[in-house]
């Protein structure tokens, strides 16, 4: 018995089909691999805004005794930025850093609480303590999102000239991290 040459077809391109979902499964996990191999740091999230002037916003405070935060604050000295929530665990966890380098006094930090009702807010820096030499409500989120923050704790350091010269996605917890931005920190001072 001969086959016919559409079902010698049909054979094939069935056959072609079921290696289709093998073929793109290897494709997804080779291009994982390079990526791997280029020694790419998952912890490094790059920010279109490094290097560019940082968003123009005006925030109120949120403590009676500390004064809000504008972008107008930023010009003349280089800045911590650090976006935080009473909310949020991972703040916390690097308060405690915060509180040490707002004791050294050698670099401005201000506080952006970002999405976060004011009493709690107010609550967590009472408790915690303030490292904050200013601190903004961003209760609407709106200059967490001019900034491209994809939550809490963010840290931009803001160079003399109004410039965000880096930005540290997540919470500054290890000395590895830590060493890193004070680096950064550095470098931006020239």
């Amino acid at each position: 018995m001969t086959v016919a040459p559409d079902q010698q077809a049909g054979a094939l391109s069935r056959r072609l089909l079921y290696l289709l979902p093998v073929v793109l499964f290897l494709a997804v996990a080779g291009y994982f691999l390079a990526a791997l191999w280029m020694n790419r740091n998952p912890q490094e999230v790059p920010s279109a805004l490094v290097g560019k002037p940082s968003p123009d916003f005006a925030l109120g405070p949120l403590l009676p005794n500390v004064p809000g935060v504008a972008r107008a604050d930023l010009n003349g000295s280089v800045v911590l930025i650090n976006f935080f929530a009473s909310w949020c665990v991972p703040c916390r966890a690097e308060h405690p850093f915060l509180m040490h380098m707002a004791a050294d006094a050698s670099l401005p930090i201000f506080g952006i609480d970002w999405q976060d009702k004011p009493d709690a807010a107010r609550a967590y820096i009472q408790e915690l303590g303030n490292p904050y030499a200013r601190i903004g409500l961003d209760q609407s989120g709106r200059t967490g999102i001019d900034f491209g923050i994809t939550g809490v704790p963010e840290t931009f350091v803001v160079g003399r000239d109004g410039r965000i010269c880096f930005r540290q996605w997540g919470p500054v917890t290890d000395e590895d991290t830590a060493v890193a931005l004070l680096a950064r920190i550095k470098e931006c001072r020239g």
